[in-house]
C-alpha cells in the first residue's frame, strides 16, 4: 500500500507543478480562458488538496505503527512530498484566482471605453 500512496503522491506533485508551470505561461493572457475552465481548474485544485490531508492522515498512522527503516525513509520523504504538493496546490489556486479575473466572458462584459483606459494605461497588452 505504500507504494500505491508514493505513486499518487509523486505524480501528484509531478503534475502539480506542471499545471502551474502552465497557468504562469498564460498569465500574461488570461482572456483566452473562460469562467468554466477557471471554476474547474479551481474545483480539480481544491480537490487535490483535500487528498493531501487524506494522504497525510495515512502517512501518520504509518508513522505510528512499526515500520522498517526503509518504509520509515519512504514514509518521511512521502511526507515532504505531500507538503510542496500542498504549497504548489495553493500556488495554483492564487494564481487561477487572478486569472479569473481576466477571463473573455469579464473582457466583453467591460465597455470600449473600459478596455481601452486599461489599454492606455497598460494594464493589458495588445
Amino acid at each position: 500500500m505504500l507504494a500505491v500512496i508514493a505513486g499518487l503522491t509523486d505524480g501528484g506533485l509531478r503534475d502539480a507543478r506542471a499545471q502551474h508551470a502552465s497557468l504562469l505561461a498564460v498569465r500574461p493572457k488570461a482572456h483566452v480562458l473562460d469562467d468554466a475552465t477557471v471554476a474547474r481548474l479551481q474545483r480539480v485544485t481544491a480537490d487535490s488538496l483535500d487528498w493531501c490531508d487524506v494522504y497525510d492522515e495515512q502517512l501518520q498512522r504509518w508513522r505510528a505503527g512499526r515500520l522498517t527503516a526503509a518504509q520509515t525513509l519512504e514514509v518521511d520523504r512521502l511526507v515532504q512530498v505531500t507538503s510542496e504538493a500542498r504549497t504548489v496546490h495553493t500556488q495554483i489556486l492564487a494564481v487561477a484566482d487572478e486569472l479569473a479575473q481576466g477571463t473573455i466572458e469579464r473582457q466583453l462584459a467591460k465597455s470600449d471605453i473600459e478596455l481601452g483606459l486599461e489599454y492606455v494605461l497598460g494594464r493589458h497588452r495588445p
